[in-house]
């Protein structure tokens, strides 16, 4: 089974290496966890109780059949990590592997990393709940009904059944970690009837929901025979936090009626930790090897994780449309599509890899001569230089999600080139929000679209280029993932005050 998470919008997560603070910068921060108020008789601050899908590491059998602890990947675990680190706190989630929670998994991840800051607590799942849980409702029912694709959805009670039964056994485990003074802050589409099951329990802590995915339009949302459970599992949070305005709206109006508080908090990266490593003196060599290859040719990027909401036929038929209806372009650009592997164990996403590959290999039949090559495809992982060195090489960053809550290669493309770069992002991502005022925004179903926002980019002025990146980067320093955290924990203590 794949180590991605379903949500992850961020691959150069994959080999991320720990956050490193300044005490000046956190001299000018006020700490989030600074606002819970402190346990009662002691001096300490109230603790930060983090549930997710996933762990932030993630537990293998290694060669001799000893468990192994290491890295895991995902959107999520990239903001949530450093936040962690920083603050401390209880993280509890699946570990990843199938029936490996005892003692020997606590050994695993504490010698993975003995001086955490905080503590794991993992979850067990079993190959059934695996298989009807985790692949069945949250990935074949929740998944593709959140980014509007409901003819993807699957079915059956049993997913749900097991769907509740593991949403209860996590709210048991955060009821066993938890005093009455921490804040609970659930994630994503996996744990949405958390909150009720907690109720349940007679837990009165605060509890914030942060939704990582897109929420539907309402009436795909009241379409689904178990709709109002999960509608009135949401309404037993305090606060709920979506990527956009968009969701936010799709969620209220859903509800139809008073619902518990709902924001917007958009995710971001963390600036100053993404920011300084992109003049690490071996990302410009490398950008300047991928440079030489591709020549004086405009490079397009494109780096996705392997999945039906990311568009890729789309991209690529649009690029196909670029060099079709704009014959100005032929031989002069290049488009790089890297494609990270992601649950290859599911027929749906090998036919998606078919049907790219297939048109990658039409592309170049079609257009390649002498010396040219359009399309550049390459599927499996890369390290974190290498994917900063695509970043600031690549002219044109190609980003078209059919939907995405947040997408976070947008907001690293944007950090890391530090010249005069484009980026082309698809209307329907949470990113195009924030970033509506410099990137050029496109309709990722509209294949002539996608090819007239590739011309355009390509004549855009560097002085426009330039100031465009300028305004991204200053924005995404300002709202940088602390941000995200700090608007959430104030705005969550500010509604249960009333």
């Amino acid at each position: 089974m794949s180590e991605h998470h379903p949500s992850d919008a961020n691959p150069s997560s994959r080999l991320r290496p720990r956050a490193v603070y300044s005490s000046a910068r956190w001299a000018q921060r006020r700490s989030p966890t600074d606002l819970l108020p402190p346990k009662r008789g002691t001096a300490d601050r109230a603790r930060l109780v983090v549930a997710s899908n996933r762990l932030p590491v993630t537990i293998t059998r290694g060669p001799e059949g000893q468990l192994e602890a290491g890295p895991a990947a995902g959107g999520l675990i990239t903001a949530l990590e450093p936040v962690m680190r920083e603050r401390g706190g209880v993280w509890l989630g699946w570990p990843g592997a199938v029936g490996e929670c005892g003692l020997e998994v606590g050994r695993a991840m504490q010698a993975s990393d003995p001086a955490r800051p905080y503590s794991l607590k993992p979850i067990d799942l079993s190959a059934e709940d695996r298989d009807l849980y985790y692949l069945g409702f949250a990935n074949d029912v929740l998944w593709p009904l959140l980014h509007g694709l409901v003819d993807r959805c699957g079915g059956g009670s049993t997913y749900l059944d097991r769907y509740r039964v593991v949403n209860r056994r996590f709210a048991r485990a955060i009821a066993e970690v938890s005093n009455e003074r921490d804040f609970i802050w659930v994630h994503d589409y996996h744990l949405l009837l958390v909150g009720r099951e907690l109720r349940k329990l007679g837990l009165r802590n605060r509890v914030g929901f942060f939704l990582h995915t897109p929420f539907p339009a309402p009436d795909l949302m009241r379409d689904m025979p178990w709709s109002p459970e999960i509608l009135e599992g949401l309404a037993a949070f305090d606060l709920l936090g979506f990527q956009s305005p968009r969701d936010q709206e799709n969620y209220q109006a859903a509800r139809g009626e008073e619902v518990a508080p709902a924001r917007v908090f958009p995710i971001s990266i963390d600036f100053d930790e993404f920011h300084p490593s992109v003049t690490q003196p071996s990302v410009p060599i490398e950008a300047d090897r991928i440079r030489s290859i591709v020549g004086p040719r405009t490079l397009i990027l494109g780096v996705d994780r392997l999945d039906y909401t990311k568009g890729l036929p789309e991209k690529l038929r649009g690029f196909r449309s670029a060099l079709r209806e704009h014959p100005e372009l032929r031989g002069r650009v290049v488009l790089e599509q890297l494609v990270i592997p992601s649950r290859s164990e599911l027929a749906s996403y090998r036919a998606v890899k078919d049907e790219v590959e297939n048109l990658v290999a039409d592309i170049n039949r079609e257009w390649a001569r002498d010396g040219w090559l359009p399309v550049r495809y390459h599927y499996g992982h890369w390290s974190r230089c290498e994917l900063l060195a695509r970043y600031q090489a690549a002219d044109v960053a190609l980003v078209t999600p059919l939907m995405d809550g947040m997408n976070l290669v947008a907001k690293e493309y944007c950090v890391a080139n530090r010249g005069g770069g484009v980026l082309i992002l698809s209307e329907t991502a949470g990113a195009a929000h924030e970033l509506s005022h410099s990137a050029i925004l496109v309709d990722p179903t509209d294949e002539r679209a996608i090819g007239d926002s590739v011309l355009r980019a390509v004549r855009m002025p560097y002085t426009e280029r330039f100031k465009r990146m300028s305004g991204a980067r200053e924005l995404l320093r300002a709202r940088d993932v602390h941000h995200w955290v700090d608007g959430f924990l104030r705005e969550g203590l500010d509604a249960l005050r009333g």
